[in-house]
């Protein structure tokens, strides 16, 4: 059995796993259908995906046909900021998702002021994530986001049951501030890239660092059932990290320290109008997405970022002294690589 909790004020029992969404797209259909059934199988029960995700929404459709809706809770995303083109995607995601309601779905990557006076306005995405619970198509109302002080400024509002934010032992801010508010306000607290979105490979530190913190549900990505089954094992066994896990989980916080971006988005704004804190986490999109939905989704912020006049103001901000120049000029290398062969090289 996978041991459940309550998801903050949505009231909801989900595993203190949840299953995310987003490698399921590598696979085939027949391939990524069988993989969700396994993994319920497993007694896991919260599925979290989004409507960007390629195929994923489809696969879950098919996983779950013939499984009682009620065994399980089903969250998704929108990045839609708008009322109208909210209601629209909605309804995609239910079709696909073949069921008539989503027990949580969040606005998704709300991550600047910008995006959050969006969402908020009159008209705004809010205001149909309210019409779509008054009508019971949406259960509960949540948000996903990539900077935590927009991500507070949302806690705040009292708009929301759950809360969606990176959470590793490298990207680690939430806990001083997001995680101890989300117990405060009594919202669900989902860890997004509780293995850095693929770039973290010791799944041991990374479950037992996350298992410290009471109550979060992480939701790690997979493309076979024997990684799963592996977290699941970790998470059954909730010790204390041992000194030199601690140690170990130093040294990689230490490595990456020079390259991991945080995205917080204090080098913006770029005079270029490049998506600095997308090109930085390119390897992450690679390593979680299908070729075709990668390159798809990528290129237009490659050719953005291929007009980098390396002005250096964006380093001058970063407050984790990253050589942002340089390293998009590493990721457009990369990058054009694995266009051309499909093989991701660091």
């Amino acid at each position: 059995m996978v041991e459940k909790y309550i998801l903050g004020k949505t009231g909801l029992k989900v595993t203190r796993i949840a299953f995310g969404g987003i490698p399921v797209m590598r696979l085939s259909r027949e391939e990524g259908a069988g993989l969700i059934r396994e993994i319920i199988g497993m007694g896991i029960n919260f599925i979290d995906t989004a409507f960007m995700y390629g195929d994923s929404e489809e696969k879950i459709g098919d996983a779950i046909r013939d499984i009682p809706r009620r065994e399980l809770v089903i969250a998704s995303k929108t990045m839609a900021r708008d009322k109208d083109e909210f209601l629209r995607r909605l309804g995609v995601s239910l079709e696909r998702l073949g069921t008539d309601y989503v027990d949580i779905y969040q606005l998704h990557n709300v991550s600047s002021d910008a995006d959050m006076e969006a969402v908020m306005a009159k008209g705004g995405a809010l205001e149909g994530l309210r019409e779509a619970m008054d009508s019971g198509k949406v259960r509960h109302p949540g948000f996903s986001s990539h900077n935590l002080k927009t991500a507070e400024k949302m806690m705040l509002t009292g708009a929301f049951s759950t809360v969606q934010v990176p959470f590793n032992f490298v990207d680690s801010d939430a806990a001083d501030r997001i995680v101890p508010l989300a117990r405060e306000l009594n919202m669900g607290f989902i860890a997004m890239k509780p293995l850095g979105g693929g770039l973290l490979d010791d799944a041991g530190l990374c479950f037992r660092y996350l298992m410290q913190y009471e109550g979060i549900v992480p939701d790690p990505g997979v493309e076979n059932a024997d990684e799963m089954r592996q977290i699941l094992e970790i998470v059954r066994d909730p010790r204390p990290l041992h000194d030199t896990e601690k140690k170990r989980i130093e040294e990689i916080r230490e490595k990456m320290g020079s390259s991991w971006c945080h995205r917080c988005d204090y080098c913006q704004p770029c005079p270029q109008g490049i998506p600095i804190s997308l090109i930085l986490v390119t390897e992450s999109v690679v390593k979680r997405m299908s070729y075709d939905t990668t390159v798809a989704f990528m290129t237009p912020p490659m050719e953005k970022a291929a007009t980098c006049t390396e002005c250096g103001q964006c380093a001058e901000r970063c407050p984790y002294d990253l050589k942002i120049p340089d390293l998009i000029k590493g990721y457009l290398s990369a990058w054009e690589r694995y266009v051309n062969t499909r093989e991701w090289v660091s």
